[in-house]
């Protein structure tokens, strides 16, 4: 098996200045990929079906990578749960739907760990997708998410199409956005301890109790985990995506760790000396979201990136592009 998705196919990935989207087009570069298609946002609204449609109709791509979303942790999702759910099925349904009428074969739809139940047992496979209640403070999110593998087993069902669905863990990493509002749990840790320790703060209040486990995976880690997947040879695909069963695949780190824990590690890398609060009004979320991902080992694939080492990294590049 080759390491990129056949450098002589046309790939668009849909989202490239976001996280996961950047990753994957620096991912593509360093292995010499030079048929890469990117549009802005302001280019090209990926809610827009017309738009969408004229945009994949002129230039024909042959492998879609779709990593756009509107995107938050959970203050985000409290705030606005219809931005979320409408934004993010109003895309996917462009992209996929005008990607499979235009002929595409190859489709790769980047979910989250988030549309599995709030309490399935740990660690989470694949085939618990829709066996029980979600977590309420994701839930337009997450359903959305659903929507969009649903869509893509459809049409692999229907029409013969290979669209996967990777399911990442929580992700960090450059390119990553620190809005306090909207980001998830690592960027808005390494804003807080960094802004801080800048005011020489003696304290620093956390939302919930700092139980909750978290799983997180660097995004360079996740693409090189997304290019293998692009480049698997149709046979391999009925192993790798059993029959029967939703075309998803978990990717993530193994281990996990509390958000206290986190905090106090991001605490450390970032040089904010003082106190952690905690305030038990606030939700907690999720109480653990760790992925079983022995079918994504299984192909060869392991995380490379050291947490300590990432968030570190991740720091920096807030840095640079903030400061």
């Amino acid at each position: 098996m080759t390491d990129a998705p056949g450098r002589d196919r046309k790939v668009w990935v849909a989202g490239h200045t976001g996280l996961v989207g950047s990753a994957v087009v620096r991912r593509l570069a360093a292995l010499g990929h030079g048929r890469v298609v990117v549009a802005t946002r302001a280019e090209l609204d990926l809610r827009d079906r017309v738009a969408v449609r004229a945009f994949v109709r002129a230039e024909r791509p042959e492998v879609v990578v779709m990593c756009a979303g509107t995107v938050g942790g959970i203050v985000a999702n409290s705030t606005y749960p219809a931005d979320f759910i409408h934004d993010n099925l109003a895309m996917e349904l462009a992209v996929v739907a005008e990607a499979q009428a235009a002929g595409v074969r190859d489709l790769m739809l980047l979910g989250s760990s988030c549309i599995y139940p709030r309490d399935c047992p740990q660690p989470i496979r694949e085939e618990y997708l829709l066996t029980g209640p979600l977590e309420p403070t994701n839930r337009p999110y997450a359903v959305a998410k659903i929507a969009g593998a649903e869509l893509c087993w459809a049409l692999n069902r229907q029409h013969g199409t290979r669209y996967v669905v990777p399911m990442p863990c929580n992700l960090y990493g450059p390119g990553d956005h620190y809005d306090l509002e909207k980001s998830h749990v690592l960027p808005a840790l390494i804003r807080r301890m960094h802004e801080a320790r800048e005011r020489g703060d003696a304290a620093v209040t956390l939302w919930g109790t700092g139980r909750p486990r978290r799983e997180l995976l660097h995004v360079d880690d996740l693409a090189r985990a997304c290019v293998m997947l692009l480049d698997l040879p149709p046979e391999a695909h009925p192993t790798v995506f059993p029959a029967g069963a939703a075309p998803v695949i978990n990717i993530g780190a193994g281990t996990d760790q509390t958000i206290r824990e986190l905090a106090e590690l991001t605490a450390r890398v970032v040089g904010f000396r003082g106190r952690l609060d905690w305030d038990t009004s606030r939700p907690d979320g999720t109480p653990q979201k760790l992925l079983e991902t022995s079918r994504m080992r299984a192909l060869g694939w392991r995380p490379e990136i050291p947490l300590a080492e990432g968030i570190a990294g991740a720091y920096r590049d807030m840095l640079a592009r903030y400061h």
